[in-house]
């Protein structure tokens, strides 16, 4: 079938914008709407729910996002497709149909399950499935089309599927329609949001619209958004996205394999970026699967030590807690805001981060906020603390393992409820580590070849950057602006410079990936996150700022590439 598909996503996550799916339908021309859901620390949530209810475990917003635009999204006949089923796609297939009955609308809804897999030891244990099941209830004539944990980008590249009736040995086709698929997952993150030059868009990042992929019959695609929405969509709103939560140039699928390296992306008009080029091998043999557990019990208190001594004072209130509660499962975390001769107190106070993960939930209770209470006046001179005490939350610990495509029973349930299984694909490649030889991963940080003079300056302003989590890893993708900036980039940014700059990944077994037809490298820091989202105690337990660290770092920047004079006595460093 030719023409173009124009797939919209109206949701990024479990919480994004909640009137994203009015305004997509209300803004303009679509063929199927899309919504993700579903994360890691998201499973975890869901797994929470239906151990208080068996009869939940899927994303109850999405209903009543529904419940306002369903009937609008019948009229226009544009189809939806969601994975906010989580770990109940049939729950919520049914109760989609309650929904459609209540407001007196006839609508096919089909489902695909076999994702979740039988592990009594777990919480969840989830396979991340493709899109041909998604595709077979479109093409059994679904309205709404419900699933589990597919990946992201299975839900752009079913209804391709379905639209133009590829095979699943159409691997080119597949791949570009999985990277049009990643870059609009995550919603208004493609289109100005989380952007490293938010002031450089129109609306200065106000209120970046969602995306679009209007995707073509040979795989290729165009990223726009509706028009008058904020935002915008460039080469460089793609590049931050497309490098997001990603590692090497083989971007590993259900259905394929997508390459990066490959990629093209040049823009097509305002608001429009093309992306094509994208070449595919055939998926590995195994899938991913998610796997949540209960790690125990956690517990924060937050102490404020003003002026001098600073040190001093933290270590007393680490000698006091321990004596307390033991040292078992503490961590003590000083982050030096502090400012010397500081006019006011916040500016002179430094924070000290008490945190507590146990197996006793009465332990990490209030025996431990109660004991750090009572230190109020028995501590430090100007002691306080920001935190009341309470008892502790449970936290979840995030793994991953494989299991073969062959033994997970993906099944498509079809609007008139046939159950329709889902083949594994007949071709399989080799683990991407044994098909192709490591990249240069160069290391030292020794000076580049002489650049001429330099000046001091943040990285930032030669440099964008996008950073997120994968489990306990972080993903750090580096995009330059010009191609004299690459030039500079790629040989400067090694795996011990970023040591440097972040001293925080220097314990890390840190990979590094050129991807020089983005001008981007990519960092996949192993074990930064700890044993995931939910389980760290890290600041910033996503690595969403990591970019924006990164780009905060004064180095030597070339002058060339940078406005202003040079720095004195820094020529040719």
């Amino acid at each position: 079938m030719t023409g173009v598909l124009r797939v919209g996503n109206a949701s990024g996550f479990y919480g994004d914008r909640f009137t994203a799916w009015r305004e997509m339908l209300d803004g303009g021309e679509l063929d199927v709407l899309t919504g993700d859901y579903l994360a890691e620390l998201t499973m975890l949530i869901l797994g929470r729910d239906r151990l208080r209810d068996p009869g939940l475990g899927y994303a109850r917003t999405f209903l009543r996002q529904l419940e306002g635009c369903l009937g609008t999204a019948l009229d226009r006949g544009v189809r939806i497709v969601t994975n906010a089923g989580g770990l109940n796609p049939a729950g919520l297939a049914t109760a989609i149909g309650a929904l459609a009955d209540r407001l007196g609308l006839s609508v096919r809804v089909g489902h695909v399950e076999g994702d979740s897999l039988p592990r009594p030891d777990a919480l969840t244990a989830n396979a991340y499935l493709g899109a041909f099941g998604i595709a077979a209830c479109l093409d059994a004539g679904a309205d709404v089309v419900v699933a589990g944990r597919v990946t992201d980008a299975s839900l752009a590249v079913g209804p391709a599927i379905a639209r133009f009736g590829w095979r699943p040995d159409d691997l080119d086709r597949l791949a570009g329609a999985t990277v049009a698929g990643h870059l609009i997952e995550c919603g208004a993150q493609v289109t100005g949001g989380n952007f490293s030059f938010f002031t450089e868009l129109p609306d200065g990042g106000h209120r970046p619209g969602f995306p679009i992929a209007e995707i073509r019959p040979d795989g290729s695609s165009v990223l726009t958004k509706h028009p008058g929405t904020g935002g915008a969509v460039t080469v460089e709103t793609v590049t931050a996205q497309l490098l997001y939560e990603v590692a090497g140039p083989d971007y590993l699928g259900p259905d394929v394999v997508s390459r990066l390296d490959t990629v093209r992306l040049r823009q097509d008009g305002p608001d429009r970026v093309r992306v094509d080029g994208v070449r595919g091998t055939p998926p590995p043999a195994t899938l991913k699967v998610g796997v949540n557990n209960l790690g125990g019990f956690r517990n924060s208190m937050t102490f404020v030590l003003c002026g001098l001594d600073i040190p001093a004072k933290a270590a007393l209130v680490r000698g006091q807690v321990e004596a307390a509660v033991g040292a078992d499962g503490l961590e003590f975390t000083l982050a030096r805001t502090d400012r010397p001769d500081a006019a006011d107190t916040e500016t002179a106070s430094a924070l000290l981060h008490v945190h507590l993960r146990d197996g006793d939930r009465a332990r990490a209770g209030r025996a431990f906020s109660a004991a750090a209470v009572e230190l109020a006046l028995a501590s430090y001179p100007g002691c306080t603390l920001t935190t009341l005490p309470g008892d502790a939350t449970p936290y979840g610990v995030f793994t991953a393992d494989a299991v073969p495509q062959a033994d997970v029973p993906h099944v498509a349930v079809l609007p008139d409820g046939t159950r329709l299984p889902v083949p594994p694909p007949s071709r399989t490649g080799a683990p991407a580590t044994e098909r192709t030889p490591a990249p240069p991963q160069p290391t030292r940080a020794a000076p580049a070849r002489a650049v001429g003079p330099t000046r001091r300056g943040p990285l930032g302003e030669l440099v964008g950057a996008r950073s997120g989590d994968k489990g306990g890893d972080a993903n750090l993708g580096v995009w330059a602006r010009s191609d004299a900036t690459w030039g500079w980039l790629r040989e400067w940014l090694t795996v011990d410079r970023l040591a440097e700059l972040l001293p925080e990944t220097a314990a890390s077994t840190v990979e590094r990936y050129e991807l020089p037809n983005l001008r981007a490298v990519n960092f996949v820091i192993r074990g930064l996150l700890g044993q995931g989202v939910a389980a760290s105690t890290r600041f910033d337990p996503q690595a969403k700022a990591l970019g924006e660290l990164l780009r905060s770092r004064v180095v030597d920047l070339p002058a060339a590439l940078t406005p202003g004079p040079p720095t004195a006595g820094e020529a040719n460093r």
